[in-house]
């Protein structure tokens, strides 16, 4: 397969990778200052990086990954509610990881939220592909 073949049957997910990494670090760094610096609990540190991790993710998944055309405030409005609703749903998953694995489990705090950075980040693909930045004008 040609790389002009791969970059186009993959033109979503290349960047949706680079930035959902970057979104991961963002998350997991904001993370470790709340819980490791300022000594906030897992709970209120993971609240915290996710509301950053989501305004950075939204923000480089409109522009950079599915290159959305809404332009008018209300369609804008409805793609950031619906961006945010879906990521709320996905930090219930990151959340219920980090209940189970690190207050109940006991396990590595920094592990199990690495870990269920890779299941949200899937998730969120497919929420924003199949339903958020779906082709659209507007």
């Amino acid at each position: 397969m040609k790389i002009r073949t791969i970059m186009e049957k993959y033109k979503d997910m290349i960047p949706y990778a680079v930035f959902g990494i970057l979104t991961t670090m963002f998350n997991i760094a904001t993370y470790w200052c709340m819980a490791h610096l300022i000594g906030l609990n897992w709970f209120i540190s993971t609240i915290i990086a996710w509301v950053v991790a989501v305004a950075f993710a939204y923000l480089t998944n409109r522009k950079w990954v599915f290159h959305s055309k809404v332009k008018s405030t209300k369609g804008i409005v409805k793609e950031i509610v619906m961006f945010f609703g879906c990521r709320f749903l996905t930090e219930i998953l990151d959340l219920l990881c980090m209940y189970v694995f690190v207050d109940f489990l006991q396990l590595n705090d920094i592990l199990i939220k690495f870990i269920a950075n890779i299941m949200v980040i899937i998730a969120n693909y497919v929420a924003s592909k199949m339903v958020i930045f779906k082709k659209k004008e507007g």
